[in-house]
């Protein structure tokens, strides 16, 4: 797993040290002495990862920290703090200041590369990051956190006393609800439709190692809880669990003589960064829907129809079924936000666009593919068949008018130029979208011939292809 890591350190020693083992691991390591430096280069290269001393010559390590997690560019970069301090108050410190984590020296050096990994891998899976880091720039960002509802937490063990000990000792230091679950129960919970736990805590003291891996392994195999925060509660000094752990995904592992404080530290700092993931999922999927939708009628938009054109023109010519294209265009629509305003005029074309739906079948394709044109490809249908279709369309629209803002009532009608797909001759050397585009010019020519016969009116073009 490639990435670039920021190794930030007054001692050359430790940054040597660091700059070997990490470019031995195909990483690409740079370097920092101070904490003035790691500012400036953590802005420069946007490293995917830093490791930071919290003793540093001219800034302490934890004001770095909050420096970076107040830059809008170096907000999201996972940070790994290096201490040669063991103190609960550091620790604290530095995970409230925005670290991801905190290893004391000595660290384990397999353990340390499990976590980079592990850290590399979140980050890489988490969406839209490069334009959600250009958004906040562009102050754009949506507050986080302040407003958050109480999230749900699994608290996974087969010793029920554990359970309810963490329960009462997490509870008066934290606002969200817990549930205790028996390890082997925790899967039955997970079932479609059902909310899953925010975070699951799983106990693997006790010998529950092996039991609570696996319980990990499939929480990250399902779908509904792919997404679910994790930590881990370790026995003091069980290395072995918690590399396993780290490789198979955990978020966070805990050992259990932590505090209460500083276990509901790390828990919280997993919820945020769920809802952040959450949160950034959503909104790619926003984006993605976007993409792909006229924002005023909610139809298809002309990128998304010429694609599914190309799949549906392949699929035709595999199955050796024709498929018809319909271009519908409003007459004289001009007039009417002439007349009555843009307002008017887009709630003709959101009226129209629902006519139009209703009167197609599930699997035919509707878009809104210019001003007042509308695009219909219709699978499967020989010529007759979409005659009969746009005829019917056109009769839907004119049936009846349709009610504007003002209360006026305005007739309205359409002209459709209709062509059908021809199985490509053998000679063809044009690719599925050249096809697709010669059936459009078709319907297109088809169109204009409606128009030129007086509107309100259905013409059949000739594919040339």
């Amino acid at each position: 797993m490639a990435g670039k890591i920021l190794i930030v350190d007054d001692v050359a020693t430790n940054r040597i040290v660091f700059k070997v083992k990490l470019g031995a691991a195909a990483y690409t390591p740079v370097l920092a002495a101070n904490g003035h430096d790691c500012l400036v280069l953590a802005r420069e290269h946007r490293p995917d990862l830093i490791l930071l001393d919290l003793v540093l010559p001219d800034l302490p390590g934890v004001e770095v920290l909050r420096r970076l997690r107040s830059d809008p560019v170096t907000k999201d970069i996972p940070v790994i703090v290096v201490s040669a301090s063991t103190s609960a108050e550091d620790r604290i410190s530095a995970l409230e200041a925005g670290a991801d984590d905190i290893f004391f020296k000595p660290y384990d050096d397999q353990l340390l590369m499990s976590r980079v990994r592990n850290l590399l891998r979140r980050r890489q899976e988490m969406p839209d990051l490069p334009l959600a880091a250009e958004t906040r720039l562009m102050g754009m960002a949506e507050s986080q956190g302040e407003f958050a509802q109480p999230g749900l937490i699994a608290l996974v063990t087969d010793r029920a006393d554990a359970g309810m000990r963490l329960r009462r000792e997490l509870s008066p230091v934290m606002r969200d609800a817990f549930v205790i679950l028996g390890i082997v129960d925790a899967l039955a919970e997970v079932a479609p439709g059902r909310a899953s736990a925010d975070v699951y805590v799983i106990d693997v003291t006790n010998g529950q190692e092996d039991k609570g891996l696996r319980l990990l392994s499939d929480l990250r195999s399902r779908s509904s809880t792919h997404h679910a925060g994790i930590c881990m509660v370790t026995a003091s000094g069980a290395t072995k669990a918690a590399l396993t752990a780290f490789d198979l995904g955990a978020n966070e592992i805990v050992d259990e003589a932590m505090t209460a404080e500083e276990i509901a530290l790390r828990l919280r700092i997993i919820l945020r960064g769920k809802r952040r993931a959450d949160h950034a999922r959503e909104r790619l999927q926003d984006d993605l829907r976007l993409a792909m939708i006229d924002p005023l009628t909610g139809l298809f938009n002309r990128r998304y129809a010429m694609a599914k054109l190309t799949t549906m023109a392949q699929h035709a010519q595999i199955i050796g079924k024709p498929f018809a294209v319909l271009i519908a265009d409003l007459d004289r629509f001009k007039s009417v936000n002439d007349r009555f305003g843009h307002a008017a005029g887009d709630r003709v074309l959101i009226e129209v666009g629902q006519r139009l739906s209703a009167g197609l079948r599930n699997n035919d394709l509707l878009a809104r593919v210019g001003g007042e044109e509308f695009l219909i490809a219709l699978p499967e249908t020989e010529l007759d068949d979409a005659l009969s279709i746009a005829t019917r369309l056109c009769a839907r629209l004119d049936e009846s008018p349709i009610l504007l803002p003002g209360g006026e009532r305005l007739p309205v009608t359409m002209s459709v130029g209709v062509a059908v797909s021809e199985p490509c001759s053998t000679d063809w050397h044009g690719t599925n979208l050249d096809y697709v585009s010669s059936i459009m010019e078709c319907a297109d020519q088809a169109l204009l011939a409606s128009k030129t016969a007086g509107r309100n009116k259905v013409s059949i073009g000739r594919n040339a292809a």
